[in-house]
């Protein structure tokens, strides 16, 4: 049976940071960063791709409150602007992907999946939102849509100088339809899958599916389906090339290989942030106490050069390592 990796694409594979995010712009950024997998692809793996949407389920939230205070057009809920950047973000990978699949001669079907994502209603996360979407302002138009809309902003580093919406972002219990995810990908097609990190619903007291107002965090819920799936790897493609302890300070320092044990110290220890990476040390854990393989967390550039990454195993092994990163 072929190997099954789950690829979880970062928000900067699609949008980088000093960038208006033009059609142009992310189509390029995804075709650059989808390059990159084909590797995995020649070495014999079937894939699952997810992705982020962090500033594009933003920018359609403004654009739905243009709409209303222009035009008059009634607003949707944040679970049915999830959907929509799932098709709008899935069928640009799913085009960009069948384009660098021609390039390279390889033929392989690409679906791209409308995924919800079941979480408790009762989770705490609701109230206390913490996801950043949407674009970054500054504090008096943070301070003016607070008031008008009752949203919740939080203010981000120094260097970026602003504020950004924050809304719940609550645990992922389970994905729904993972059997055809894992069915289809386990007969060769790349499954595009639990973008945005799913749209988030819950079962009411009557088993009633409802929606939730949240954007669930895409590393998180990407780690639920590569363990439903039985996934050998997970990715995690982010905009630094390795996991770091004092990350962009003087004694900044990379962590290339892991295990479960050394994981758990740093995250008790606080070392890594928790709005940034975190969550994703988290999901690339759980996915590996669940029973894969190995969680590789690197630069979304640099995923097909084996030197870079920081790779989590449950217990570490210097000489396994040391051959799959290709280091004398």
């Amino acid at each position: 049976m072929s190997k099954l990796a789950v690829i979880a694409l970062g928000g900067n594979a699609l949008l980088r940071a000093n960038q208006v995010g033009t059609i142009d712009e992310q189509e390029q950024n995804t075709t650059d960063t989808l390059e990159n997998i084909v590797f995995l692809l020649k070495e014999g793996y079937n894939v699952v791709i997810s992705h982020g949407n962090g500033p594009q389920v933003g920018n359609i939230v403004m654009r739905n409150d243009a709409g209303e205070q222009m035009y008059n057009i009634p607003q949707m809920p944040l679970d049915v602007c999830v959907a929509d950047s799932q098709g709008g973000i899935g069928y640009m990978i799913e085009r960009s992907l069948k384009n660098v699949l021609k390039k390279h001669g390889i033929k392989r079907n690409v679906l791209t999946l409308m995924t919800s994502v079941e979480v408790d209603i009762n989770d705490p996360a609701f109230n206390n939102p913490t996801k950043r979407i949407g674009k970054m302002v500054s504090k008096e138009e943070a301070d003016k849509l607070a008031a008008e809309k009752k949203w919740v902003f939080k203010e981000e580093t120094k260097e970026n100088g602003g504020y950004r919406r924050v809304v719940p972002s609550p645990q992922p219990k389970d994905i729904m339809n993972w059997e055809v995810v894992e069915n289809n990908a386990r007969q060769g097609t790349i499954v595009i899958a639990v973008g945005g990190g799913g749209i988030p619903v819950y079962y009411d007291e009557k088993g009633d599916l409802r929606p939730a107002e949240a954007v669930i965090d895409k590393d998180l819920a990407s780690s639920v389906l590569a363990r439903q799936i039985k996934a050998d790897r997970f990715y995690i493609l982010t905009d630094v090339p390795f996991v770091y302890t004092n990350f962009g300070k003087p004694e900044q320092k990379v962590l290339e290989f892991l295990d479960v044990k050394d994981t758990k110290n740093y995250l008790e220890a606080g070392t890594f942030g928790e709005g940034s990476m975190a969550p994703k040390i988290n999901a690339a854990l759980q996915f590996v106490e669940g029973g894969g393989e190995m969680s590789v967390i690197t630069e979304s550039k640099k995923l097909e050069d084996k030197a870079y990454g920081t790779k989590i195993t449950k217990e570490y092994d210097d000489a396994d390592m040391r051959k799959y990163d290709n280091v004398k």
